[in-house]
C-alpha cells in the first residue's frame, strides 16, 4: 500500500490539488501497527519524511500540512520540534508563495477538457495560451531551486498535464522532448552524465509515444525523432524511423523518402542515399520530388554531372506531362549554362505530345524567356508564332499581351496595372498570382505621397467585386420568444439603430409603466378626424395701428389731453366723485369714532 501511495505522490505529487493524497498517504502511515521500539521509530522516521516532502511541495492548503507537521513534532519530542521545524521554516515559507503563484498561473485551466485534432475555435486558443503559459512559469524556476533535476521535473509533470488536453498538437511533444535534450545537455557540462543519460533516454521515450500513439501519422515528429537520434549517433535506429514512417499505407511517403535520402547521405553517404532512392523508385506512391532531390543531390555532393543528368531523363519518361518537374529541369541544365540541351529539352517536351496543351502555358513563357536571354529576335518571335499558334482561343484579338511577356523582366512589366487590365493580361510565371499582376513602380517622394502614403498600386487592389459591411451582420442567435418591441428575423433579432438604443438607455425599464394602456390606432384615427379651426392673424401696420377706426381713437385721446393740459380751472370739475355708498369709507369712519 506504500508502494502505491509513493507511485501516486510520484506521478501527482506536484499537482496543485495534491494536498489530499499527502494527508492520507500520512493517516495510513500513523495507522500501521508497530510493535517495538524499532518498528516504533521506522514508523515516526515514515512520517516525518513525508511530512517534510509535503511542507515543500506548492498546493493548496499547505498551511494546513505545515500546522499538522508542527503538532506532530511537538507531540513525539519537544526538545527537538523546535530545530526541526526551524530547519524547515525557509523552505515552508518559499513553498507557500510558490503556491500562490501556482494558483493564479493555473487559474482558468481546463482540466477536463477532451483531447481532439486542432479546431483553431476560440475556446481552445486561449487553453493553449494558458498551458504554455504554465510551462513557461516553471520554467522560469519559481522555487528558485539550484537542483537541476527537480526543476526539470516540475517542468515535465506540467507538459505531462498540458498532453492530457494538447495530445494532438505536435509542438506540445516536440517542446516537452527539446527540453529533456537541453536539460541533459545542461546535466552533461555539469559532470552528471548518469542524470544526463536519464534524461536523454527520457527524450527518447516522448518522441517513441507520440509516434506509436495518437500522433502516429504526424511527419514532423518522425524527423525530429530520427534527428535526435541522428544526434546520438544512433544512426541505425534513424533508420528504423524512417521506415517505420515509409510503411505507413495511407499517407504520401515523397516527403519521407526525401528526408530519407538526407539523412542517408549526412551519416553514410552518396552510395547509401542512392539506395534509398531505389526504394523510393520502387515505392508506387512516390512523386517526381524524388527524382528532384536524387539529381540535385548527384551534381551538389558527388559533383557529377552525367548521373544528374541521367536522373533528369529517367524521370522525365515517367513524369514528362508535369510541367513543375519539368521546369526544375530546365532550370538545372539553365545553371549548367547549356543552351544547346535547354533548347532541345524545349522542344522535346512541347512536341513530344505528352503535356497537354492546357499544361504547356508556364513552359512555353519559359522557353519565350529562355530564348528572349540566349537567343536571337528570329528565334524570339518563332517561338511567339508557336505560342500563339497553340493557345489561339485565348491570343486571339489579344496579340499585344504576348508583347507584354516578351519584354517583362521579373516583376517589371511594361505597361501600367491599368493597361494591363485592359488588355486581360495573365502572369502565367506564377501559378496563383492574379489576372492582372501589381507591379512595383517608383513614384516620386512629393509631400502628397508623404500625407497621404496610399499609392496608385494600393488603389488598383481594391477587390472587383462588393463586399458586405461585417459590421451590420449580427450572430446567429435564434430566440423562441422575441422580447417586446424587438424586431424578430430568421437569424435572432435584429439590434435597435443607434440613436434608438442610446434614447433606450435614458428611458426606465418597462417595468415602471403599468398604465392607462393607450389603444395607439384609435388615437391616431381620432387625430385624424379633428378638425382645428384656422385662425387669421392680421398683420400689424405702422405703429402697431391695424385700421382707420383705431387711428381716430389715438387722435381723439391725444386731442383730450392737449386741451386738459392748457386750462387748470377744470381740474376740479374733472375730480372724480366717491360712490355714495362706499363701504371702506364707512369702515374707516367707524374706526376714528
Amino acid at each position: 500500500m506504500a508502494q502505491a501511495y509513493d507511485f501516486a505522490l510520484d506521478k501527482m505529487g506536484m499537482d496543485i490539488m495534491s494536498y489530499q493524497i499527502w494527508a492520507d498517504y500520512i493517516q495510513f502511515l500513523k495507522g500501521v501497527e508497530a510493535v517495538g521500539s524499532y518498528a516504533e521509530n521506522q514508523r515516526i522516521t515514515a512520517v516525518r519524511r513525508v511530512y517534510q516532502r509535503g511542507c515543500v511541495n506548492p498546493m493548496i492548503n499547505i498551511e494546513q500540512l505545515w500546522r499538522e507537521y508542527n503538532n506532530y513534532e511537538n507531540g513525539i519530542n519537544p526538545l527537538i520540534a523546535k530545530k526541526m521545524i526551524d530547519d524547515r521554516s525557509r523552505d515552508y515559507m518559499n513553498a507557500r508563495r510558490v503556491a500562490k503563484e501556482y494558483e493564479a498561473v493555473t487559474r482558468g485551466l481546463n482540466r477536463n477538457m477532451p483531447s481532439v485534432p486542432p479546431t483553431g475555435i476560440p475556446d481552445e486558443v486561449k487553453q493553449v495560451d494558458l498551458w504554455k503559459k504554465y510551462i513557461a512559469w516553471e520554467k522560469s524556476n519559481p522555487l528558485r531551486t539550484e537542483d537541476q533535476t527537480l526543476i526539470t521535473k516540475r517542468v515535465m509533470f506540467a507538459f505531462e498535464q498540458c498532453l492530457l488536453c494538447l495530445g494532438h498538437h505536435p509542438d506540445i511533444w516536440y517542446e516537452a522532448a527539446q527540453y529533456l535534450e537541453q536539460s541533459s545537455k545542461l546535466m552533461s557540462e555539469k559532470g552528471d552524465v548518469n542524470n544526463a543519460k536519464v534524461f536523454s533516454d527520457e527524450a527518447a521515450s516522448i518522441y517513441e509515444r507520440a509516434i506509436t500513439t495518437i500522433m502516429k501519422k504526424n511527419m514532423l515528429l518522425y524527423f525530429a525523432y530520427a534527428d535526435f537520434e541522428e544526434s546520438r549517433m544512433k544512426f541505425q535506429k534513424s533508420h528504423s524511423i524512417y521506415q517505420k514512417l515509409a510503411a505507413i499505407e495511407d499517407i504520401d511517403p515523397t516527403l519521407v523518402y526525401v528526408q530519407y535520402m538526407k539523412f542517408a547521405r549526412r551519416a553514410e553517404g552518396i552510395k547509401s542515399a542512392r539506395t534509398v532512392f531505389k526504394k523510393a523508385r520502387e515505392d508506387s506512391r512516390t512523386k517526381y520530388h524524388v527524382f528532384i532531390m536524387a539529381a540535385l543531390m548527384e551534381y551538389y555532393c558527388s559533383k557529377d554531372k552525367s548521373v544528374a543528368f541521367k536522373i533528369f531523363e529517367l524521370g522525365l519518361k515517367k513524369y514528362g506531362d508535369i510541367p513543375d518537374y519539368i521546369l526544375c529541369y530546365v532550370d538545372y541544365l539553365s545553371h549548367l549554362n547549356e543552351d544547346n540541351n535547354t533548347r532541345v529539352l524545349f522542344e522535346r517536351v512541347l512536341t513530344s505530345g505528352n503535356l497537354p496543351p492546357e499544361k504547356s502555358g508556364e513552359i512555353w513563357l519559359k522557353f519565350q524567356d529562355f530564348e528572349s536571354t540566349c537567343g536571337d529576335l528570329a528565334s524570339i518571335l518563332k517561338v511567339e508564332k508557336r505560342r500563339q499558334q497553340v493557345f489561339k482561343e485565348e491570343f486571339e484579338e489579344r496579340e499585344a499581351t504576348l508583347l507584354v511577356d516578351r519584354y517583362r523582366y521579373l516583376d517589371l512589366y511594361p505597361c501600367s496595372p491599368s493597361e494591363l487590365k485592359a488588355l486581360s493580361y495573365r502572369d502565367l510565371s506564377k501559378k496563383y498570382a492574379p489576372i492582372v499582376p501589381l507591379p512595383a513602380t517608383t513614384a516620386p517622394i512629393t509631400s502628397t505621397t508623404t500625407e497621404n502614403p496610399k499609392t496608385e498600386e494600393e488603389s488598383e487592389q481594391k477587390a472587383e467585386y462588393p463586399k458586405p459591411d461585417l459590421s451590420q451582420m449580427i450572430p446567429f442567435k435564434p430566440r423562441q420568444f422575441p422580447p417586446v418591441g424587438a424586431h424578430p428575423v430568421p437569424g435572432g433579432v435584429f439590434p435597435l439603430p443607434p440613436a434608438a438604443s442610446q434614447i433606450l438607455t435614458l428611458l426606465p425599464p418597462p417595468i415602471c409603466f403599468q398604465g392607462p394602456f393607450v389603444k395607439v390606432d384609435d388615437l391616431i384615427q381620432r387625430l385624424g378626424e379633428c378638425q382645428i379651426p384656422e385662425v387669421t392673424i392680421e398683420e400689424p401696420t405702422e405703429n402697431g395701428l391695424n385700421n382707420e377706426k383705431d387711428i381716430a381713437m389715438e387722435t381723439e385721446g391725444q386731442k383730450r389731453k392737449r386741451d386738459g393740459a392748457g386750462d387748470d380751472s377744470d381740474e376740479d370739475d374733472n375730480i372724480i366723485q366717491a360712490p355714495i355708498h362706499d363701504i371702506y369709507r364707512s369702515r374707516q369712519q367707524k374706526r376714528v369714532k
